[in-house]
């Protein structure tokens, strides 16, 4: 994981961040992308709930988790929904290797639009929002990925 400036950083809608929540939108500061985790059955929990979806147990605690993930599927946008946030970019769900299921919706930057694939290795970067010390996980080709 690798938490630098990205160029030309676009709008976003920033997350409201709370207590439940801020491991997730804040963990980038340390360069971390971290999740939930259930005490009793070590499941990974997101997004972030008060239960345990596998055993209910409620004793669940932020923990990081490696950044590298695999694309399951991806669009390319070519519609300029939101100024500021010029396409084509890429929009994906990736599935973070610690866990089958663990997945996040995402943006794929630090590469062409045209060369993302399906089952593309990629690790998570973080765009520093600036405010609130939110830092938005996205993805980048992995370090180890050849095309």
């Amino acid at each position: 994981m690798k938490n630098a400036p990205l160029p030309d950083k676009p709008f976003r809608i920033l997350p409201a961040v709370t207590d439940q929540n801020a491991h997730f939108w804040c963990g980038g500061k340390y360069d971390e992308l971290c999740f939930l985790r259930c005490d009793v059955c070590a499941t990974y929990v997101h997004p972030p709930a008060p239960v345990c979806p596998e055993c209910l147990g409620r004793e669940l605690s932020p923990e990081p988790v490696s950044g590298d993930a695999r694309i399951l599927t991806y669009t390319i946008n070519h519609h300029p929904w939101i100024p500021g946030f010029e396409p084509p970019y890429v929009v994906a769900i990736v599935e973070i290797d610690e866990q089958p299921g663990l997945r996040l919706m995402t943006n794929i930057v630090g590469c062409s639009p045209d060369s993302v694939s399906i089952g593309m290795r990629v690790e998570a970067v973080f765009e520093d929002a600036g405010e609130d010390g939110i830092f938005i996980p996205l993805f980048q080709p992995h370090r180890d990925y050849a095309a």
